[in-house]
């Protein structure tokens, strides 16, 4: 008898263990909790880890913002800034020790850093380098059309030796590459500001868009994409250059694409490269048959239009990618008022919108907002502002990508969440497993919401006009 008794006692114990590990489970989910990382809008707090939230089965009659993994969007390549001659000639005139930790706050994946994954660099000179150059300048009258005196010029000295630094820290960072003027001899007006690019050098210029890549590969350093163009309608700024669609499509179809293939190339080639409110001029390229096995994707700014636009063109060519690619935070704004549209639209936005990245324009720049080159723009605030006593400033640009970049590294994907009145806000999933979702009280009071995971949930209160990212 003893022995049957025994002998129950062992078979029902399996089943006792299964049991134990089923309720231990279920109460570790209850009790499971989410980091909570805000900037609030009137700088009490930037970037500041608070007291963790704990998700539970209790229902209150809160707005909720639900979370939905199985709703699944566009894998994210990473969220950055434009490392412009100015910022990296900035970034250098830093002593080894300070510039050192710097980059590693500001592209390593550490506990204390933001994790930039994806910068943008200009072909040549932008308006925010000291000087206008390209990499082939000849004297006036000269030609080179076997493009003999290529060379990466001035970005030898600082763009360059940075990327370098930047890339031992994160070897796997993307870069994009923008011209903001083809040489000068290229064009009709004989200037670095405005006019067109002759067609007769069409073919001449994809070689130089070619050697670029090459020279860069050089150095070791890929160029994952390039914009044939920045902003190619806006051509007043220094320097610059007219492109319409019409002459993109041809461009990219008969020369910059033919010449890639050629030598195998395998940078992306993605259009248009300016504002939200043309999406037509996208279209035009990609509605090109013979341009479009050529275009990766389409990139916008958001000086003028709305964030759908990328949306527009998505559903147009949902097989073609989208990327955000630049807004600047001025110098005559306020940190609440950039906070909140830039959270609200870059970052947001711009993920809600279909874009696999978000960039903001220059990294760094002095106290003075240099350097940049004459007639180029003198109110763009960095994300940084160091002065000449090598201090550092943590502007407000810093915020506005280090709540996405920090939290949502490269290979993210995308999920479902709603917009609930005031609370905009984008969900992801990152390659390890978490949850992170970004939200910004676009009211004018503090809301109270919850957040809902997996029927779970966690109630909070988010500040007007401030931003928060939460993990689990």
């Amino acid at each position: 008898m003893k022995n049957s008794k025994k002998l129950q006692i062992l078979l029902l114990l399996p089943l006792i263990a299964v049991q134990i590990k089923c309720g231990s489970s279920k109460n570790a989910v209850s009790n499971s909790k989410a980091e909570a990382w805000i900037t609030a809008s009137d700088e009490s707090s930037k970037l500041k880890k608070q007291n963790d939230l704990v998700f539970s089965t209790e229902t209150n009659s809160n707005q909720t913002i639900l979370v939905d993994a199985s709703q699944k969007f566009q894998t994210v390549e990473g969220f950055g800034f434009s490392l412009t001659g100015g910022s990296a000639q900035t970034i250098l005139k830093l002593d080894k020790t300070k510039r050192e930790a710097l980059l590693q706050e500001l592209f390593s994946r550490k506990s204390d850093a933001i994790g930039l994954s994806y910068l943008r660099i200009s072909i040549g000179a932008s308006d925010l380098n000291e000087k206008v150059f390209s990499y082939d300048d000849m004297p006036e009258g000269q030609t080179d059309l076997k493009l003999e005196h290529f060379n990466l010029g001035p970005d030898l000295n600082d763009v360059v030796p940075i990327l370098k630094e930047i890339l031992a820290i994160n070897p796997n960072i993307k870069i994009m590459g923008s011209p903001w003027s083809p040489p000068v001899w290229m064009k009709d007006n004989g200037s670095s500001k405005g006019g067109s690019l002759q067609p007769k050098y069409y073919q001449v210029y994809a070689e130089y868009f070619v050697k670029y890549i090459q020279a860069m590969k050089s150095q070791g350093i890929t160029i994952d994409a390039i914009t044939p163009q920045n902003e190619p309608l806006h051509p007043g700024n220094n320097p610059s250059l007219l492109m319409l669609a019409e002459q993109q499509a041809e461009f990219i179809k008969n020369n910059l694409g033919p010449a890639f293939a050629k030598a195998k190339i395998k940078t992306k080639i993605i259009v248009y490269d300016h504002n939200c409110n043309k999406p037509e001029y996208p279209l035009t390229i990609l509605n090109d048959p013979k341009a479009l096995p050529f275009v990766a994707g389409s990139a916008f700014h958001l000086y003028e239009g709305d964030i759908s636009a990328l949306t527009t063109v998505h559903n147009a060519y949902p097989n073609k990618d989208l990327y955000f690619t630049e807004q600047y935070t001025g110098s005559g704004s306020s940190f609440e008022n950039d906070l909140k549209w830039s959270v609200k639209n870059v970052v947001i936005g711009s993920m809600r919108n279909w874009s696999k990245n978000a960039l903001s324009w220059g990294l760094a720049n002095d106290e003075f907002y240099k350097p940049f080159t004459p007639g180029g723009c003198s109110t763009c605030k960095g994300a940084l502002m160091i002065d000449q006593n090598q201090n550092i400033k943590r502007e407000v640009g810093y915020y506005i990508i280090g709540h996405a970049s920090k939290f949502v590294p490269e290979g993210s994907v995308r999920i479902g969440s709603n917009i609930s009145g005031n609370l905009y806000n984008a969900a992801f999933k990152t390659p390890s497993g978490q949850i992170v979702l970004i939200v910004e009280n676009d009211g004018t009071a503090a809301e109270t919401f919850n957040i809902k995971y997996n029927q779970k949930q966690i109630s909070t209160t988010l500040n007007a006009g401030s931003v928060a990212t939460y993990v689990w």
